[in-house]
């Protein structure tokens, strides 16, 4: 099993192209089932596991408190695997095909406030020289282009066109798309440049963003910077760099961008993904209704 759970991970990196994280997490889920089949059923052989197999472990799953959507995740790895063998006809049905997903709430995210976005940019003082340069770049790029914290980790500084005032992104499964700069934000590029050059050492030469020790940022570092200049700010529960994300999506809807345009910039492949952000235009929405329909008048 172990020569197909490698075949499978190679499938998911190589052909899906899904990142080295989202491989280790289908991998980790798949080996916790196999681990709950071996032991509760005696069943080592993954591809003749039948569907009340997979139920049993979702009712242990539930019964540990774990939530629908974590539930639900871990599926989805099985799935995945199972749609593998089909592929490579190592089985004939999956044992998930007439699967249902478990119910979970909507959570709706809650974008950052226009006056929250700039008091964190042009109110907070940031600190003097490399660190605070960079800081405030990082949240910038984030609420003006929309880009994911992992492809603002992985942005080299070759992928920065000033001529063209472009920065080139590669997303989720290596797709690559261009978005364009606002002027402040080449300028703010410009300086941080200077800045990062003036380090001592730099051992991540080709990474755009590096801490002060010269090497590349990790994601725990990205989230602690938004979450603390935003806590500054912010009451809000949740201040994340995916916060940024949605707040850049609503903020350009709210003000009468195209959702497809939208769509382009945040790199998602389908409309349904942008479209889960058009709910907090609801409201701006209801406003030029009532003031523009004739009937309001009436």
């Amino acid at each position: 099993m172990e020569k197909i759970k490698e075949s499978f991970a190679d499938y998911l990196f190589l052909e899906k192209k899904y990142s080295k994280h989202t491989v280790n997490a289908y991998i980790t889920d798949l080996n916790s089932f196999h681990d709950f089949i071996k032991e509760e059923f005696e069943q080592e052989n993954l591809a003749e596991v039948s569907y009340p197999l997979i139920r049993s472990w979702i009712i242990l799953l539930s019964e540990k408190k774990a939530e629908n959507v974590t539930i639900n995740r871990k599926i989805s790895s099985l799935k995945a695997f199972y749609k593998f063998l089909l592929k490579s006809k190592q089985i004939e049905v999956s044992p998930l095909f007439k699967h249902k997903a478990l119910k979970t709430p909507k959570k709706i995210q809650i974008p950052f406030s226009e006056k929250e976005l700039d008091l964190a940019i042009n109110q907070i003082k940031y600190p003097e020289g490399f660190d605070g340069i960079r800081d405030k770049l990082i949240i910038d790029l984030f609420y003006t282009t929309g880009i994911r914290r992992a492809e603002l980790i992985n942005l080299k500084v070759s992928n920065v066109d000033n001529q063209n005032a472009t920065i080139k992104v590669l997303g989720k499964r290596n797709k690559e798309r261009i978005i364009p700069l606002l002027p402040v934000i080449i300028n703010e590029i410009t300086e941080y440049l200077q800045q990062r050059n003036s380090l001592k050492t730099i051992i991540d030469t080709e990474n755009l963003f590096l801490m002060l020790k010269g090497v590349k940022l990790n994601e725990t570092f990205v989230y602690r910077i938004i979450n603390d200049y935003f806590s500054a700010v912010s009451e809000k529960v949740k201040k994340s760099p995916h916060i940024l994300r949605h707040t850049f999506a609503t903020h350009l809807l709210n003000n009468g961008a195209d959702i497809n345009s939208v769509k382009e910039l945040l790199g998602h492949s389908s409309l349904a993904s942008t479209q889960v952000y058009t709910h907090n235009s609801l409201a701006d929405l209801k406003k030029v209704y009532k003031n523009a329909h004739p009937r309001n008048n009436k």
